[in-house]
């Protein structure tokens, strides 16, 4: 699907470079096939400065039974194994399907991530999903106390990320 800056401005979507564009599109392919293995449909991919993929990731919560299971939590997990050095992260991007929840905000910038790019947000997400979050903290609340500067770009590629959330939900857990 092609999107032109005039569709992403009307979707309240922010433009994307070439290159965050492919890797916003690789973390939906992630959240897909998170979907396919029963959980909620999130992925993440973490991306360093000079291209290399440091981690990629999807939310595992409903196969686990662990809350914390979310894209971006099992993404950074996976970045002190071995871990990445803390000047290679400052200056690493984390793109997310969707807007990153108050938990895994903090964890980004506990991490040192940063710059993050996310799809859909967090307004249309809660009106496909109202019973989602646990929380209405904004991530760029919580990027905002961070003890340095986390940069954040989305919503983007917004009706690619619709596609990825809309019908496509498991019901919430009894």
């Amino acid at each position: 699907m092609s999107i032109t800056v005039q569709d992403q401005r009307f979707l309240g979507g922010q433009p994307l470079s070439a290159i965050d564009t492919q890797h916003l599109r690789q973390a939906f392919v992630w959240a897909h096939a998170a979907r396919t293995r029963g959980n909620r449909p999130f992925g993440t991919v973490v991306v360093a400065q000079d291209g290399r993929i440091l981690a990629e990731a999807f939310s595992n919560s409903r196969e686990t039974g662990d809350c914390t299971g979310h894209a971006e939590m099992n993404a950074i997990r996976q970045l002190g194994k071995p871990p990445v050095p803390a000047e290679v992260l400052a200056q690493a991007t984390l793109y997310a399907s969707a807007q990153p929840c108050a938990m895994c905000a903090c964890a980004i910038c506990h991490a040192g991530i940063g710059r993050v790019v996310y799809g859909l947000d967090d307004e249309r997400l809660l009106q496909l999903h109202p019973h989602l979050r646990g929380s209405t903290l904004d991530c760029r609340t919580v990027f905002d106390s961070a003890t340095y500067a986390v940069r954040c770009i989305g919503p983007a590629l917004v009706a690619e990320a619709l596609a990825v959330y809309e019908n496509s939900w498991l019901p919430p857990l009894a």
